[in-house]
């Protein structure tokens, strides 16, 4: 009785490793693609590869976004801090005691006015 279940397992084990081979050889000649089920599910085969095609190359398209966006993020920060080192300068440069000091250094005659600005008032005519 042990004997003929382990005979039973066997065969089983057996017939799996030649279904195996079977499926391989007939994988790797293609006769596979005869089959009544092959006909019957082209379609859907076809389908299926046509959306794993879709979604790689989506997954690209999104790679290659990622990295566009991820790039401009870099230009963007180098940007802003060029922009906030030429305002500093350029503030650093209007400045009256600077102003002075070029003019110093350039040796222009010019000085500071004493006397205040004025305003010039135009009389506007009514009518």
């Amino acid at each position: 009785m042990d004997n003929e279940k382990t005979t039973k397992k066997l065969q089983k084990k057996g017939n799996r490793k030649a279904s195996y081979r079977v499926f391989l050889n007939e994988l790797l000649d293609g006769s596979f693609m005869t089959k009544d089920v092959m006909r019957r599910n082209a379609g859907l085969f076809l389908l299926m590869v046509g959306l794993i095609i879709v979604y790689i190359s989506n997954h690209y398209a999104v790679i290659m976004r990622l990295s566009e966006i991820d790039s401009l993020q870099k230009e963007l920060t180098e940007v802003k801090y060029e922009a906030l080192t030429r305002t500093s300068d350029l503030m650093r440069e209007s400045r009256q005691s600077f102003v002075q000091d070029m003019i110093t250094q350039k040796g222009l005659l010019l000085e500071n006015s004493m006397t205040p600005p004025f305003t010039i008032a135009k009389d506007i005519e009514q009518k």
